[in-house]
């Protein structure tokens, strides 16, 4: 597994005009958020869409007290992620609903979208597209999101896993988070199998995910768990700043992107 190489273990490649993955070749995973994307996509949607009208921002705030600290904590953040997307979806009948209110946000914030995805993160995505990789997206987020704001920088055709929603209550809630192990669990029941090559994430809830690449690479990931990072991971595992201002992370070369400056 370790021997098998990646469009970024050589020199430059173009960027453009790559084939389709063989389904043998390097298996690359990128997380979404803090990853390719400068934030939190579903956390910027589904606030657009409980703003959307007065009585949708005083349904969320009744139900604040309840699911907001349910976030905070790995077993209980899928109830709690779904209370709100409730709140911000009542009236929608299922996912093909959300996914066409999910087109019609993208398209609204088009330039705030535009700007926060990260360049050095695209042109490494690009690198292992060009380079024939088998690369897919693995996100927390509506699998639509990712999609519709990558569409920006022509790689509609990007595989993206991500969380499963499906109607209750007269809303939308997740009903399989891609999170933590379930994100590993997911992925490889998306026919994405054999040796994770190469993955790249911010978070330690993918730490399944980065322990199980041969290669891994932590980017833009928050101050405090750069010790853990560091603590579980194999030694000499990059962790880079792809150009989040709020995360850390050591600066990333312009000519390689997947090391430090």
């Amino acid at each position: 597994m370790s021997e098998q190489k990646t469009a970024l273990d050589g020199g430059p490649v173009a960027l453009a005009g790559h084939d389709h993955a063989r389904p043998d070749a390097p298996l690359v995973v990128f997380d979404f958020d803090h990853t390719l994307y400068d934030g939190d996509s579903g956390g910027h949607l589904f606030k657009w869409l409980v703003l959307r009208s007065w009585w949708r921002i005083l349904l969320a705030l009744l139900i604040a007290p309840v699911f907001g600290p349910m976030i905070a904590f790995l077993p209980t953040r899928r109830v709690g992620i779904s209370g709100f997307v409730w709140a911000g979806t009542v009236g929608l009948r299922g996912p093909r609903d959300l996914d066409d209110h999910i087109d019609r946000y993208v398209a609204l914030h088009d330039g705030d979208v535009r700007a926060r995805l990260l360049p050095l993160a695209l042109e490494v995505l690009a690198r292992h597209r060009a380079s024939g990789d088998r690369v897919v997206v693995a996100t927390g987020a509506p699998p639509e999101l990712a999609r519709a704001i990558l569409a920006f920088v022509a790689h509609e055709d990007v595989p993206v896993v991500g969380t499963a929603v499906g109607p209750r209550f007269g809303g939308i809630v997740a009903v399989r988070h891609c999170h933590f192990q379930m994100k590993m669990t997911m992925l490889r029941e998306a026919g994405f199998t054999g040796p994770v090559v190469r993955a790249y994430s911010d978070s330690s809830a993918d730490l399944p995910l980065l322990l199980e690449a041969a290669r891994p690479v932590v980017v833009n990931p928050k101050a405090e768990s750069v010790e853990r990072f560091r603590k579980l991971l194999p030694a000499g595992t990059p962790i880079l700043n792809w150009g989040c201002r709020d995360r850390a992370g050591a600066p990333a070369s312009p000519l390689d992107p997947t090391r430090a400056a």
